[in-house]
Formats: structure tokens, sequence, C-alpha cells
């Protein structure tokens, strides 16, 4: 077995103790600036990059589960406050779903294709480290983000 449980469980954590950094100081803006359009990113404020990993983590992981995942609208989020508890829910789905999977099955391929399903097929285990490894591919653009707004982003790699 590749992956563990208790391996990639710890890696969640972990990957969510980073991006809480990058939150918690994103929760000091000026309410304009959580909001500030800047080109050149695909998802283009502050709020839509948060707003975004959120979803993309909890529509992977329901996705698995066959099934349906909630609609985000970035504007249901005006503030780092109102993303908290959404978080939260997301988190708890995760390690929730990772719970029910023995490691055989976390680290065997999927035979049928879920609903809404783009790739191949893989394993749980892959599919959560993509997720994770997505998340800090966005907090890096949340950096990048922050020091174009003029704040000077503060460290947040796993290793701090």
């Amino acid at each position: 077995m590749f992956f563990t449980i208790a391996g990639l469980r710890a890696f969640h954590q972990w990957t969510h103790e980073s991006l809480d950094v990058v939150f918690e100081q994103a929760a000091k803006f000026p309410e304009d600036l959580f909001v500030r359009e800047l080109p050149g990113f695909g998802f283009a404020t502050v709020r839509d990059q948060f707003v975004h990993i959120l979803e993309v983590e909890e529509g992977w992981i329901r996705n698995l589960q066959r099934l349906t995942s909630p609609m985000w609208m970035a504007a249901d989020y005006p503030t780092v406050s109102t993303l908290k508890d959404a978080k939260l829910r997301v988190i708890a789905g995760t390690v929730k779903y990772l719970e029910s999977l023995s490691e055989a099955d976390l680290n065997r391929s999927l035979k049928d294709r879920p609903p809404e399903w783009s790739g191949p097929l893989r394993s749980p285990a892959f599919i959560l480290h993509h997720v994770l490894t997505h998340s800090f591919h966005h907090k890096g653009q949340l950096v990048s983000m922050f020091r174009m707004l003029g704040v000077p982003a503060q460290d947040s790699d796993l290793q701090r």
C-alpha cells in the first residue's frame, strides 16, 4: 500500500493548517481587498480562490462517494469569516470519507466511473493527494495575489 489513511489524514490536516495561515491573514484585509479583481488569475479575487479550493475538495470527495455537491456561489461568501463554517464542513466531510475506507480500498483504483468524472480511473488515495496538491497550487496564487495587493504574505509552507 502506497498511501495510508493515517498518512493522508495527516497531510490533509497539514494542508488545512497551512491554508489557515493564509485565511487568518486575509481575514485582516479591508473588505474591498478580499474581493478586488486581479487580472491574470483564473479565479480573479482572493475570495474566489478560497471558494474554489473548498469547492474542489468537497466536489471530488463527494463525487468519489457518488453524492451530488452543492453549488458554490462566491457571492455567498463576502468575508473570510463567512467561509469558516464551510471550511469546517468540507474538512469534516473529507475526514469522514477517509475513515469509511479500508486501506485496500483507499489504494485500489476505482472500477467504474463516478458521475461527472474527469480523467482516468484512479484510487481514492490518488484523488485525495491530487486535491491536496491542488490546494497548494491555489495557495501559491493567493500568496501572489497578496503581494500584488500590497500585503506581504506570511510563511504558510508545511515546514515553517
